[in-house]
């Protein structure tokens, strides 16, 4: 059985957390009707090539092959499908900006002026930006694209942007975390979605484009490894291995909490709990109860 990572990572205890806190103010860009007709308009015309589209033009206009290795659990069947010729429609650049006007419009319905021009946002939005600055590029090519991006301006856009260094920061270090447990992008979603976590078996399929004997053969591979049993729950082993999996993630993406400190860190992470109720009270996730996916 996999034990449990036990090295004390300065920064690891908050990762969590704060991660937790924040991702829902990232995430409500792909749930945004103002972001797709803000992508339709440009000429992105269906969700697969908005969404990959919009997170991989910072990385440049890179071929399906680089997208389906940074994105990880997705079919590179149905990124090909949409990548490159999402760029032959529009250059990274227009996708770019797009996405932070699409941002800037959310941002401004969902919270309203009055949070919009708080100081508390203010506040948020200098915390995280304080803490991307320890965050490294190394290893790291979703973040490092995004960290080429100029700063926005605006309180609620660098708030934006600096969660979403921080969320593709950590989500590398995931992918790390997952190769050093040998899992594929496939078995680590049919793991997490074994474990009861996560997105629902049928949405997961649909979104990330695998078929069922694609998922069952994955199923096989795990039972061999002894991380889901019979029936395709997951095993002691499973959840130990996921575990030891997130705290990994958790020491990997330590070092921005690590740089802001303890005192701050739970300061953003309130302001972010805040700011995320409030968001999702006005609809920024209609018909779905938000949750991560395997990427973290």
């Amino acid at each position: 059985m996999t034990e449990p990572h036990t090295d004390v990572t300065p920064g690891a205890e908050l990762a969590r957390p704060c991660h937790k806190s924040l991702e829902a103010l990232h995430a409500l860009i792909y749930f945004s009707p103002d972001a797709d007709e803000a992508f339709a308009e440009l000429g992105l015309d269906t969700r697969p090539m908005r969404y990959f589209a919009g997170r991989a033009a910072p990385m440049g206009a890179v071929g399906a092959g680089v997208v389906a290795a940074t994105f990880y659990n997705f079919n590179p069947r149905i990124i090909a499908d949409v990548i490159p010729h999402a760029w032959s429609i529009a250059d990274p650049a227009a996708v770019i900006e797009t996405r932070f006007r699409a941002a800037d419009t959310a941002l401004r319905k969902l919270l309203g002026e009055q949070a919009i021009a708080s100081d508390e946002l203010a506040e948020a939005a200098a915390l995280a930006r304080r803490a991307t600055e320890a965050c490294r590029p190394e290893a790291r090519p979703l973040y490092a694209g995004h960290a080429d991006l100029e700063w926005p301006q605006e309180p609620h856009l660098v708030l934006w942007h600096a969660i979403s260094l921080l969320r593709e920061h950590r989500g590398d270090g995931h992918l790390m975390a997952l190769q050093e447990a040998e899992l594929c992008g496939l078995h680590a979603l049919v793991l997490q979605n074994s474990a009861g976590a996560g997105l629902s078996r049928q949405f997961a399929q649909a979104s990330r484009g695998w078929s069922d004997e694609e998922w069952a053969q994955a199923q096989d591979a795990l039972r061999e490894r002894g991380l889901v049993d019979a029936d395709g729950a997951v095993t002691d082993e499973g959840a130990a291995l996921r575990e030891h999996i997130e705290q990994r993630t958790d020491a990997l993406a330590a070092a921005p909490w690590a740089h802001l400190g303890a005192e701050n860190a739970k300061r953003l992470a309130a302001h972010g709990k805040q700011l995320s109720k409030l968001v999702a009270q006005n609809g920024a996730f209609p018909g779905s109860a938000f949750a991560g996916g395997a990427r973290k």
